[in-house]
């Protein structure tokens, strides 16, 4: 069971875009690995985009299963994990992503920021903390 990439996006007007993202592509052979981080930043956006505000959804993507929240107010979390990762823990941490990064990052900088402007460094704790060790 693995969590591959935990997504901060803000469903604005025009079309999606990432605020923060963290990845862990360590099961990937080295040259994949930026091709692999690509895709899932790709199939975020993509999710989320097509998901109403307001709403939850799980969508299998080739063998990988995305979960991804909107917020009513345009906020987006998405989780890309093996298909053997409980769903309900996947949604359990975007609500904890997205309320803590609601009140850490001002709602007037998720209409314009990328991953270099928004400083909000707890995505890399939060898919680490959630990585299932097999024994």
């Amino acid at each position: 069971m693995r969590l591959y990439s935990l997504s901060v996006l803000y469903k604005g007007d025009p079309k999606v875009h990432l605020l923060k993202a963290a990845y862990d592509v360590s099961t990937f052979n080295f040259f994949q690995r930026s091709s692999v981080q690509e895709f899932m930043t790709f199939t975020s956006q993509l999710i989320a985009e097509r998901s109403a505000p307001g709403s939850r959804a799980s969508v299998k993507e080739q063998e990988y299963l995305c979960h991804v929240y909107v917020r009513s107010d345009g906020l987006a979390g998405v989780v890309i994990a093996d298909n053997e990762y409980p769903q309900r823990v996947c949604f359990t941490l975007l609500d904890k992503v997205l309320d803590e990064f609601s009140r850490q990052v001002s709602k007037m900088d998720w209409p314009s920021g990328s991953p270099a402007t928004i400083s909000y460094s707890a995505l890399d704790e939060y898919l680490s903390k959630y990585q299932v060790q097999t024994p």
